[in-house]
């Protein structure tokens, strides 16, 4: 698995910029990929030093369409800290 395929895409919501601000960057995941190969690629791709990942996977919300039941699919969610004074210039704007 390649690094682009690890990073799906970046989260961008009010929380995940309150989180930016203290240095943590969040982003849509690969469901195989595991820790230590997130903090590889954001490390790679970005050129930053990651200190730590936290993981998550978000459950699938309850959807209906006209007389369907459905959901939205699952994704892993991952929560990249990175070394102080560091920023990712893709969320800055830059």
């Amino acid at each position: 698995m390649n690094y682009e395929q690890i990073l799906i895409r970046p989260v961008l919501s009010e929380k995940t910029n309150i989180l930016r601000e203290r240095g943590c960057y969040v982003f849509q995941v690969n469901m195989k990929a595991n820790k230590p190969l997130i903090k590889e690629a954001v490390s790679k791709l970005f050129n930053v030093h990651p200190v730590a990942c936290t993981t998550s996977i978000v459950a699938g919300k309850p959807k209906r369409q006209r007389y369907k039941k459905g959901h939205t699919p699952m994704w892993k969610k991952a929560v990249v800290t990175l070394a102080k004074d560091e920023k990712i210039a893709l969320f800055e704007g830059v």
